[in-house]
């Protein structure tokens, strides 16, 4: 008797959601990845989903779906619920794998009818600004069986109950648009809580609510000028019983030691002022004031789609040296985002202060980048021996810190930096045979997670650190590829829609605030505005998730109907404000936006881009009218582009590389002959350029993938290889850690360019790490979630191996090649649910089984044919 593959279902996840707690989805769809033999493939499943009344099992479902199934029961859940979930699934023998894991998980409060809690502020006048401090006591009677605290605020908070905090959240509740959506967070503290006395305290601090925010000076109390909190404990007690202690007037509010916190300004902590005890029961806060009820609609608290900004890492110094006085000079080897933990000792009111820098010049901070941002933290000893601190409601962008008053021990043993962003899971690898490239792709990894902090941000030193739109749209596959972003970034797009004008202008960035005569009010710019068409689509190709479509369709219909009215009747949009092909190294410092491709060209070509995959969206989703409609749109645009910026020789009016690069790769050239011969004069600009880059934010992420399209892959890797600026390596020779805002941020001389944008954590530039996924390691998907696998590595540089690797929603994908002298061999991962197969450079295919395989390809004449396992 012939043994059965048996599949093996690990634990299902719902949504996007790293951690199922406390999640906003009534009806949250399921997925699940199967390990089984070569071969073997899903032909049904079932789904076990336990909750209060009983396990409910679906009859078994002939699909081989696994990726974002609906809901499988009528009944969704209702607020507060918990649920387990488990899947086995089948093969064609019809034999029943086991069941997976359980996956557990919990809603949060579902209905604006949930909240009694109130908001609660001071009610003093807040004429200084300081951080308050509130508490509550309350009893606790009954055993408690479990208990779970609802909690936001008009600002930033950290709360702890009986001493202790709850959870390890920072920055929460985050940044939305907060006037439409205010996230709230659940937490389990069944265990922070014991019969008798309990207390339950908040720190409050401005964040982005009320805080200094934007350039030119910046602007505060953007949402209000009074800080709340909403909190809401509720404890379900082992006899049935529940009780709920929520925020009310019976609250007290105190200042703490925080003397004043902002994102850009940076902390400053009175440790002297602190009021040991002031969250445990029995502290006297009898000289403490009153609260007021302060307005907000529980309507618009939603709980998180995405994970929350957690410390993800801790770095200690790699060189510390001591300046004048008592000031150390400390480099972190790293250029990253967080803040400065340190261990001092001192008399009571010395003062410890650490200020930020990306760079050193001369010896020193240069902290002129960060324009407006100070970005200084200011600890005062309250004198006791060793005290331990760090900020608790800022970040900076640095690599350096100055500390001066310093009066610690060992600075490598007492100075540590802690790494903030968005904890999303990593799901992308790669790693070749070239240090440099490995660097380069590693300063990328950093630049996403020094920017993806609850918002993609456009830097997060200076005093900018804006959502803005642009930077994201290019950014987005290599983001998607990278790290698991669909959660945050479908709460942020979200943002982008309730933001989108009435008439359909995309703000240059979400959430918007004011910004000058040149950002506000918002005007309609192509390559930014794009983000609502352009953006869901790369999350879509990532996930496969249609929902998220379904969700922005409308923000995606009204920019490109929006556009249709701003063009001209032919289809060009060829007039107003555009920024262009921004920061392209020819522009002048005054005007970045003035490169040397026609910015209307560029402006066509998005519109035209656009509206395709505004078609595509509206295919997908089934809305057979608006998908003939959009199409139709984009060939008549097509067609405008093409008469008015390609000349009958089939060069380009703009005869530049990011014209021909963005005529490319938007498929605006369906004539192969056109497309050869812009290819080859692509190719002949980049020789003549010296193979240094003379492209800014639109043309740089499609540079090396229009070469290698047209054949042009060596020209790529020449260009990828390049060492001089403006290049992607050059950055490398100044030590660079991270994707520096424009090529030549530092100058070859090694100062610091006197540019007003002059950033060294800009992840924009960094999208070539797509190309290093997708042509150096050749791991490309061809159609949404990764269920269809193409291999098409494309050896070249002198590269001898490359690899790459991805979680993908069926599971692990990797490639590995490596050159030898009769050929290239290639080490594959192919997912259970997904098929694959390899391109090879000659042209010949191999169809791949799931599992691991090695393939081995020797060296022959480009088109030589290839038996199905792949040896000649």
């Amino acid at each position: 008797m012939s043994h059965q593959p048996i599949p093996v279902v690990a634990a299902p996840t719902a949504e996007h959601h790293r951690e199922p707690f406390g999640i906003g989805e009534p009806a949250p769809r399921i997925s699940w990845k199967t390990t089984a033999p070569p071969g073997w493939t899903q032909q049904a499943y079932q789904i076990e989903i336990t909750r209060a009344d009983g396990t409910h099992r679906t009859d078994w479902v002939a699909s081989a779906d696994s990726v974002l199934v609906d809901w499988p029961l009528t009944r969704p859940l209702e607020s507060r619920e918990h649920a387990g979930i488990r899947v086995r699934v089948r093969g064609a023998d019809s034999t029943a794998g086991d069941w997976s894991p359980a996956l557990r998980l919990e809603t949060g409060l579902l209905e604006p009818a949930d909240w009694t809690s109130h908001a609660i502020s001071p009610q003093w006048p807040d004429t200084d600004r300081r951080p308050p401090l509130l508490r509550r006591e309350f009893p606790v009677g009954a055993e408690v069986e479990r208990a779970r605290l609802y909690v936001t605020a008009h600002g930033l908070y950290e709360i702890e109950i009986n001493g202790r905090r709850v959870g390890d959240h920072a920055l929460a509740p985050g940044w939305t648009s907060y006037d439409h959506r205010l996230r709230y967070q659940t937490h389990d503290v069944t265990e922070h809580l014991r019969a008798g006395d309990n207390t339950i305290g908040a720190w409050l601090a401005d964040g982005w609510y009320r805080g200094r925010l934007g350039f030119n000076g910046g602007h505060s109390d953007l949402y209000g000028d009074r800080l709340a909190l909403i909190a809401q404990l509720e404890i379900v007690h082992r006899d049935g019983k529940r009780t709920t202690i929520g925020t009310d007037t019976s609250w007290r509010a105190a200042h703490g030691p925080i003397v004043s916190s902002g994102l850009l300004d940076g902390e400053t902590h009175d440790a002297r002022d602190e009021r040991p005890g002031w969250s445990t029961p029995g502290f006297d806060d009898s000289d403490w004031s009153p609260v007021d009820i302060v307005t907000r609609d529980p309507a618009t608290l939603v709980a998180p789609t995405g994970p929350p900004v957690r410390c993800t890492e801790e770095i200690t110094p790699v060189r510390v040296t001591a300046l004048d006085a008592d000031r150390l000079l400390v480099d972190l080897g790293q250029n990253l985002v967080g803040r400065i933990r340190i261990t001092v000792t001192g008399p009571a009111g010395h003062t410890v202060v650490i200020r930020h820098a990306e760079v050193l010049q001369d010896g020193e901070l240069c902290v002129r980048p960060l324009r407006d941002a100070i970005s200084t933290d200011r600890y005062v000893l309250r004198g006791e021996g060793r005290e331990t601190w760090e900020p608790r409601f800022t970040l900076h962008g640095f690599r350096y810190a100055e500390i001066t008053g310093w009066r610690g021990g060992d600075p490598h043993r007492d100075i540590t930096a802690r790494v903030h962003h968005t904890d999303m899971a990593r799901t992308g690898w790669f790693e070749c045979s070239n240090e440099q490239v490995n660097r380069l792709h590693e300063n990328v990894v950093w630049s996403l997670r020094g920017n993806f902090v609850d918002l993609p941000t456009d830097c997060p030193q200076r005093d900018e650190r804006l959502g803005w739109t642009g930077d994201i749209q290019v950014f987005a596959p290599t983001a998607a590829f990278l790290y698991d972003c669909h959660g945050m970034l479908a709460s942020w797009l979200r943002d982008v829609a309730v933001e989108q004008h009435d008439d359909g202008t995309v703000p240059w960035y979400v959430p918007a605030i004011p910004g000058g005569p040149q950002w506000t009010p918002a005007r309609p710019g192509a390559g930014w505005g794009d983000v609502v068409t352009l953006t869901p689509w790369a999350l879509y190709q990532g996930s496969g998730d249609t929902g998220l479509l379904a969700a922005q369709y409308d923000s995606a219909r009204r920019w490109v109907d929006l556009i249709t009215e701003l063009a001209d009747p032919s289809g060009l949009w060829n007039h107003g404000y555009q920024l262009g092909d921004w920061l392209d190294p020819s522009a002048p410092p005054e005007d970045p936006g003035a490169g040397r491709t026609d910015r209307h060209l560029i402006a066509t070509a998005y519109y035209a881009w656009s509206a395709r995959h505004t078609a595509l969206i509206a295919g997908v989703l089934g809305l057979d009218e608006d998908r003939r409609h959009y199409e139709k749109l984009a060939h008549r645009v097509r067609q405008a582009f093409l008469d008015a910026y390609v000349l009958p020789s089939g060069l380009m009016t703009s005869d530049t590389q990011t014209a021909y690069a963005v005529a490319l790769q938007f498929d605006l050239l369906p004539d192969p002959t056109a497309r050869t011969i812009a290819g080859d004069r692509l190719a002949e600009l980049v020789a003549a350029g010296g193979h240094t880059i003379q492209t800014g934010f639109i043309g740089t992420p499609l540079l090396a993938p229009a070469l290698s399209a047209t054949h042009h892959v060596d020209t790529a890797y020449t260009l990828l290889l390049q060492q001089e600026c403006p290049s992607w390596l050059y950055a490398l020779k100044h030590d660079a850690t991270t994707i520096w805002e424009r090529w030549d941020s530092m100058l070859p001389d090694g100062t610091v360019n006197p540019g007003e944008m002059t950033s060294f954590n800009h992840y924009a530039l960094g999208a070539i790490a797509q190309w290093l996924h997708t042509t150096v390691a050749g791991l490309t998907s061809v159609s949404p979630g990764y269920r269809d696998i193409v291999f098409r590595p494309r050896p070249g540089g002198g590269i001898s191996w490359a690899g790459a690797a991805h979680e993908s929603p069926y599971g692990r994908v990797a490639i590995r090649w490596e050159l030898h002298a009769s050929g290239i061999e290639v080490h594959t991962t192919v997912p259970t649910g997904a098929t694959a197969r390899i391109e090879w450079p000659d042209g010949g295919v191999t169809t791949l089984a799931t599992g691991t395989t090695t393939t081995w390809r020797p060296e022959r004449p480009t088109g030589q044919p290839t038996s199905p396992n792949g040896h000649h």
